[in-house]
């Protein structure tokens, strides 16, 4: 057998029909286009249709297959739809990527029952609904793989993200409860928790002189992450190559939570 054949086998995700929530957002479409390279159907779900427009253009210019489709996670109603219609499209739906969130740096005692409202809605009582709502189709095929986004803030808090973690250490817990709920319909669910990664959105964070070194000083491989760092992991727990893996939580941070840069020490190496 070639290396071609044998990585094929375990890696391709060629057939698969992936869900993926959150596709306009700058790590949500870096995953998903790497997914599409990688053989599978896309279908790109999120709010922002003019985003979704441009990220289905730049996958299908690559050679992918990708579809749009304008989801609300925090109305039940338009999940329900919607997952209905990808299931319909596609005859099937072997993976789903929750990749939906949203954030509000404040002060844990600055935070308003709206502002709370929102983030809890999105980051996780959107997860649970689009899961549920996704799970009967990977029941009746007798497979599936789900892959929740968590965030470094699941074991190493920042300040100002009190609610988005109490989010983020929900989704973990979510996780591990459909990996042992659903494993008898052989669906597996795992997370994927990004550290420290350098997006459109947390470009003023990495271009303040204080907040980089601070960054920088606990991440071990000393630079940001990139939403392509976060690819590789989402084909592994979506191929065969992980069919054995449930209710993990994969950490995809550099090095930070392990400790980050060392203080000084002797080595003769």
């Amino acid at each position: 057998m070639s290396i071609d054949t044998y990585l094929r086998s375990m890696f391709s995700l060629e057939g698969k029909t992936v869900l993926f929530t959150g596709a306009a957002g700058g790590i949500g479409g870096e995953v998903a286009t790497g997914m599409a390279q990688a053989g599978a159907h896309i279908a790109l779900c999120d709010i922002n249709m003019e985003a979704l427009e441009k990220r289905q253009k730049h996958i299908q210019d690559l050679g992918g297959k990708a579809s749009i489709f304008k989801l609300d996670v925090t109305d039940l109603e338009n999940i329900k739809q919607t997952v209905k219609e990808v299931a319909e499209i596609n005859g099937r739906i072997d993976v789903l990527v929750n990749c939906a969130g949203i954030n509000k740096r404040e002060g844990l005692a600055d935070v308003a029952e709206a502002s709370y409202d929102k983030i809890m809605n999105v980051n996780l009582k959107g997860v649970f609904f689009v899961s549920q709502a996704v799970a009967p189709y990977m029941k009746a095929q007798k497979y599936g793989s789900i892959i929740n986004i968590g965030s470094h803030n699941t074991g190493w808090v920042l300040g100002g993200c009190s609610v988005y973690a109490a989010t983020k250490c929900g989704v973990v817990s979510l996780t591990r409860s459909m990996a042992v709920e659903w494993a008898k319909y052989n669906i597996r669910a795992n997370c994927v928790s990004p550290g420290h990664i350098k997006t459109e959105l947390t470009t003023s964070t990495w271009s303040n002189p204080e907040k980089s070194k601070y960054l920088l000083d606990r991440i071990a491989l000393n630079r940001p992450g990139y939403p392509e760092d976060i690819t590789g992991v989402c084909i592994f727990l979506a191929s065969d190559a992980s069919a054995y893996i449930t209710g993990c939580e994969y950490r995809v941070d550099g090095g930070c939570i392990c400790g980050g840069q060392p203080w000084p020490y002797d080595t003769n190496f």
